[in-house]
């Protein structure tokens, strides 16, 4: 079962990615921002992170580069409510751009194609 963690300031979007996200047959665990992020990906070991990009501690551009710096191989899906965020140069560092919807069937078929792409690497 492939390990997701879920990080975005709004409960709410924790809440329904977690619960579709488990019915779908992921284990999920959940941060509501990015302070000591790094620490949790080394010790819960996620195999894919979806990450908001507006949150109110941080900005997750800025979370997405650390997170490539320690750890290069990590899908990470940006998932965020405005579409502008692809023009910025430091989205390219992520494996997919997710536009928030409460239907979360692109989310899901961007989640299988980034955990196939990294079990076939």
């Amino acid at each position: 079962m492939s390990k997701i963690l879920v990080v975005d300031d709004q409960e709410y979007v924790r809440l329904l990615y977690s619960e579709e996200l488990r019915v779908a047959g992921y284990d999920v665990t959940t941060a509501e921002g990015g302070n000591k992020l790094l620490e949790r990906i080394e010790v819960e070991k996620p195999d894919l992170v979806i990450l908001d990009i507006k949150m109110v501690d941080c900005n997750g551009l800025d979370i997405l580069q650390d997170i490539r710096n320690d750890y290069y191989d990590l899908p990470v899906i940006l998932s965020t409510a405005y579409d502008t965020f692809k023009e910025d140069m430091k989205s390219i560092a992520a494996d997919f751009y997710v536009v928030k919807s409460f239907d979360l069937t692109e989310l899901k078929n961007k989640i299988a194609m980034a955990l196939e792409t990294n079990l076939s690497a």
